[in-house]
């Protein structure tokens, strides 16, 4: 097997060609309708909570980590009579990962490798850092080794703080963001810099990238399951490159899939935020009416920013008492548009209509290579 020497940046092959360009176009066009119908939504944390979680689960999916929705739901709304699995935990700690990063990076739209390492310490819970010690393999199913990342520690370090430069520094390369993203996640990968976790901060890299360049304002476009859907074509072409580095049409195969990936994911995610926002109608025109003078936004936002929501979040929300709160929720299950469940002692309340979304979603659509 040929070592792969891992490219300086920027690339030396041609990366704006036709077929690149053209793919291109249906992202960008795609990512600005998504940017703009976000900004329609009343308060973010709707779609943070919700879509990160998304995100979270198909991300942990693309390396065997396996939950419920039902788990992670209930794990998110820390039940004290409910055990959360492992892997639920895992899927959560993803999800305060992608959380962290988008605070760290919204502020001064860098992606900085402290940064980096920041979200792979909430991740996977380790203050390990970059690499140092030699023994690193990528191997596939059948335990063959398919990849040696770099094993030097200075070498990680230094081809990493060149990543770093690339990613932040405008005038090294004029490439469109998007192209930039799929060179940069590759390198990433290729240069594997973390004992564990690589896959995932490498994605969560991603959905950041797109924040500090402005092309969306929150982490919601999750590539992830795009990927889950492909997943043998994605390994394919990580590895093709790798063969056959400077060969413009392994690049240009491996650019047009992460860019057919943006495009598909925000496609879908505007299907899935309008949806998001005709049921937040059909709930206020239901709700206003039975509150009257006590109804405000907070108890629709509360509603809409917890798939399964607790008396907790509700008296938080709305800055009223615990038996208020309880009272509003009981009489917003009698409207039919919440379901109560009990787990022993605590009760909470599942959102059923948003939950379908979210899963239905979640399911590959039958068109494309989804």
């Amino acid at each position: 097997m040929k070592e792969y020497k891992i490219p300086t940046l920027p690339l030396s092959v041609e990366l704006e060609n036709k077929p690149i360009l053209k793919q291109l176009n249906l992202a960008n066009k795609q990512l600005a309708e998504l940017k703009g119908l976000v900004q329609t939504i009343p308060n973010e944390s709707i779609l943070i909570n919700s879509l990160t979680l998304q995100e979270a689960k198909d991300s942990s999916e693309v390396e065997n980590i396996v939950t419920t929705h039902d788990d992670l739901y209930k794990t998110d709304l820390d039940v004290s009579d409910f055990i959360a699995s492992a892997a639920a935990k895992e899927v959560m700690n993803y999800r305060e990962a992608i959380q962290v990063g988008f605070q760290l990076v919204r502020k001064d739209k860098l992606i900085t490798n402290n940064i980096i390492k920041e979200v792979q310490k909430v991740l996977d819970g380790n203050t390990a850092g970059f690499r140092k010690v030699p023994g690193t393999t990528l191997k596939n199913s059948c335990g063959n080794t398919i990849y040696t990342p770099p094993q030097d520690g200075l070498a990680v370090e230094r081809l990493m703080s060149e990543l770093e430069q690339f990613i932040n520094t405008q005038e090294l390369c004029n490439l469109d963001p998007l192209i930039k993203l799929a060179v940069i996640h590759h390198q990433f990968e290729s240069i594997h810099p973390f004992y564990d976790g690589n896959g995932r901060t490498g994605r969560i890299v991603s959905i950041l990238f797109l924040v500090a360049n402005d092309l969306l304002d929150l982490p919601i476009l999750y590539l992830s399951r795009y990927i889950t859907h492909n997943k043998g074509e994605y390994y394919r072409l990580l590895q093709a490159v790798r063969e056959k580095e400077e060969n413009e049409a392994q690049w240009q195969e491996w650019v047009i899939f992460i860019l057919r990936g943006i495009e598909e994911t925000a496609k879908d995610t505007i299907v899935m935020v309008k949806q998001i926002l005709r049921l937040m109608a059909e709930y206020k025109h239901i709700l206003r009416p039975i509150f009257g003078s006590q109804y405000r936004h907070d108890l629709l936002n509360n509603l809409f920013s917890h798939p399964y929501t607790k008396i907790e979040y509700t008296e938080q929300a709305m800055q009223v008492r615990r038996k208020t709160a309880a009272k509003y929720l009981d009489m917003i299950v009698e409207t039919g548009l919440l379901e109560k469940v009990k787990i022993k002692r605590s009760n909470y309340y599942i959102n059923k209509k948003l939950v379908d979304i979210l899963m239905n979603h979640h399911k590959p659509s039958q068109e494309g290579n989804a």
